[in-house]
């Protein structure tokens, strides 16, 4: 059986949903649904029970998932056995992080890695940082720079990069939320506050907002991704929790302020992660080993 019908049904074996694993794939959740079809043919035993978005696997789906994993990391195995005997690494790598990480940290990790491994492709995508660990653990890159959570998934091995502070920003124009922020004693249950969608900025929101015993947030907005979050800010609909890296490389930074003296706010530690079955492979090992 080749190798992408197996990688295939282990990402949907992982992510369990259809239009998710077509979308990794570049291609119809009908054709994806074909060639697992043609794979369970092959194997002669069902190996997913499906409706028409999600599936589950079956007893045989579990084992042949086993089997898939266990054949790709022999591949892998092999392909570096052989990368080993090569004086120069080629390949493709691809990579997960927000557009500020892009212009942050990504640029010196990759700067060194080329300078090492010049050959090697390197195949970046952007997208809210909260996303990052969920591209890893379906398969869809080979890294991410992510958010540590406060519960790492047993399956991803965790780089630290940096520890990123959080700060609360207002706008710098004139504006109601400006007029709010002048009073003496800030209300901050009326205050317009503009959140991202999930991931850790939110979860220490939340606990900051709970220690103000202020009542129900006055939410104005969720967006996806930081960057979305600052400029929201700067046109002034609102204040938010945002990581400082972000302001500091927002376009619309002059626009903001951080607001002082209003709680602590935990920072996150920033990292490159990766699934745990994955390190040991060539480019990965070269990778980590450049950046260290």
């Amino acid at each position: 059986m080749d190798q992408k019908s197996l990688n295939m049904f282990v990402h949907l074996s992982q992510t369990l949903h259809f239009g998710k694993t077509a979308q990794a794939f570049h291609m119809s959740p009908s054709t994806l649904s074909r060639a697992i079809q043609r794979i369970e043919q092959n194997v002669g035993s069902e190996l997913l029970l499906r409706d028409n978005r999600t599936a589950v696997l079956t007893e045989a789906g579990k084992k042949f998932q086993h089997y898939a994993q266990q054949q790709l990391e022999q591949w892998q195995t092999f392909k570096q056995s052989l990368d080993e005997n090569q004086q120069v690494l080629t390949g493709k790598l691809s990579i997960y992080c927000s557009v500020t990480a892009a212009y942050s940290h990504l640029p010196p990790l990759l700067e060194r890695f080329r300078q090492q491994h010049p050959l090697v492709e390197i195949m970046l995508t952007t997208g809210d940082a909260s996303d990052a660990l969920e591209q890893v653990q379906n398969n869809a890159v080979d890294f991410a720079i992510a958010a540590n959570p406060e519960n790492l998934p047993r399956s991803i091995y965790f780089q630290h990069l940096a520890t990123i502070p959080l700060a609360v920003i207002a706008p710098t124009m004139s504006c109601k939320v400006q007029q709010q922020l002048q009073a003496d004693v800030l209300s901050w249950s009326d205050i317009p506050i503009i959140l991202p969608e999930h991931g850790p900025a939110r979860k220490r929101f939340d606990l900051w907002y709970r220690k103000k015993q202020q009542g129900k947030a006055n939410i104005y907005a969720t967006v996806s991704g930081h960057e979305a979050l600052v400029s929201m800010v700067a046109l002034g609909c609102g204040v938010g929790i945002v990581p400082q890296v972000v302001v500091e490389n927002s376009p619309v930074r002059e626009k903001v302020k951080y607001l002082h003296n209003v709680g602590e706010i935990a920072p996150f530690e920033l990292g490159i992660c990766c699934l745990n079955q994955n390190k040991q492979q060539a480019l990965m090992q070269a990778f980590f080993s450049a950046i260290a």
